[in-house]
């Protein structure tokens, strides 16, 4: 049975925010409810415009194509589950996972067809079902990584794709401040002045600090080598964003 000290969790307890790891889930839960309806927003304005292109350039990199049943795990608004289902086409399947009432509630407000609560951790999914799993900057909020990977593992179909996409911290001292001061300090404002909201302001702000204090990639690589996942590897890109791949075993 695994233990508290066999689990990898994405990065330590940050107190600012809850007090110890079993009040983490519900916080966090809380966090994106309430700022559900800022999100896509903060997400577009965050990335300059250009996210949607780039998720849809990393599902195709990935190997995603027309006719798949695609898992999209921690969907939030379907950042990547909107993307993916004009890849897959009216012959494929997005199904998107996330444990937030409210992200799930926008995400069908703005076309995701198919909508599941759940946790990655604990997929409500039967095994040997889907021939993608995805996951869009959402690893740092789950419990365990190695129980992570293995839920994706177990829901493939053998030689099914994983694609989890996320931001790392840059290598460069310079790098690195130039982003927090960007994440933590331009984003947080700039959400509370345009949508006056104070909540999607903490989550700004919670989301540099998880980035910050993450495990490193070679963690998550490992993470996905304990859960048996097939030539696991990290592609970068501009330095920061992490695209994590791999895939069941045949």
């Amino acid at each position: 049975m695994k233990t508290e000290k066999d689990r990898i969790a994405p990065h330590p307890v940050l107190p600012a925010y809850y007090g110890d790891e079993e009040g983490r889930r519900q916080r966090v839960d809380d966090m994106f409810d309430s700022s559900a309806k800022h999100y896509d927003w903060i997400v577009n304005v965050m990335s300059f415009g250009s996210g949607t292109h780039y998720r849809r350039t990393a599902l195709l990199r990935a190997g995603l194509a027309p006719g798949m049943k695609v898992l999209d795990v921690g969907a939030g608004t379907g950042v990547v589950s909107l993307p993916a289902q004009k890849i897959v086409g009216d012959d494929g399947l997005v199904v998107a996972v996330d444990p937030s009432k409210g992200m799930l509630s926008e995400a069908t407000k703005l076309g995701v067809k198919h909508a599941v609560m759940g946790l990655g951790e604990k997929l409500p999914i039967e095994d040997n079902v889907f021939d993608f799993v995805t996951m869009g900057y959402a690893l740092r909020h789950v419990d365990d990584l190695t129980m992570l990977f293995t839920e994706y593992r177990r829901v493939l179909k053998p030689g099914g794709k994983i694609l989890v996409l996320e931001i790392s911290r840059p290598g460069s001292a310079l790098g690195l401040a130039a982003l927090k001061f960007y994440m933590k300090k331009i984003v947080p404002a700039v959400t509370r002045i345009a949508r006056r909201s104070s909540e999607a302001e903490e989550l700004m702000r919670y989301y540099w600090d998880t980035i910050e204090q993450c495990v490193p990639p070679e963690t998550i690589l490992a993470a996905m080598d304990e859960a048996n996942v097939d030539k696991s590897e990290r592609l970068v890109t501009m330095g920061i964003f992490s695209e994590y791949r791999g895939c069941k075993p045949e």
